[in-house]
């Protein structure tokens, strides 16, 4: 494991948000969704494409809180553009558990 500095650390914009749109994307090579994020007033609405159709479905996604890097430079998938990575661990059958706030916490709020 390499070893970062403080500094390294705060470069990655870490934020919550609540999923406000769900939808399928078949064009994308491993079944996944098409995702807006509410960010809060700061960063406002934000796309992803999350790879998450074994745990979750679309009804149930929807008014979830997610952990999000929204820093990252936009990802072009197949036919659509990810500006955010919503963030997530793999279970025992290497699926994607999403990471998420255990309290609801405001949109936008920076994890630090």
């Amino acid at each position: 494991m390499n070893n970062i500095d403080w500094s390294d650390f705060e470069k990655i914009d870490i934020r919550v948000g609540t999923i406000i749109e769900v939808q399928p994307f078949p064009e994308a090579r491993k079944p996944a969704y098409k995702i807006k994020v509410d960010l809060g007033p700061e960063l406002g609405i934000k796309k992803s494409s999350a790879q998450i159709t074994v745990n979750y479905s679309a009804a149930e996604l929807l008014g979830r809180q997610v952990v999000c890097v929204v820093n990252f430079k936009p990802k072009q998938v197949a036919n659509f553009v990810s500006e955010i990575l919503i963030t997530g661990f793999p279970d025992s059958n290497n699926n994607i558990v999403l990471t998420q706030p255990g309290l609801p916490v405001p949109n936008g709020s920076r994890l630090f």
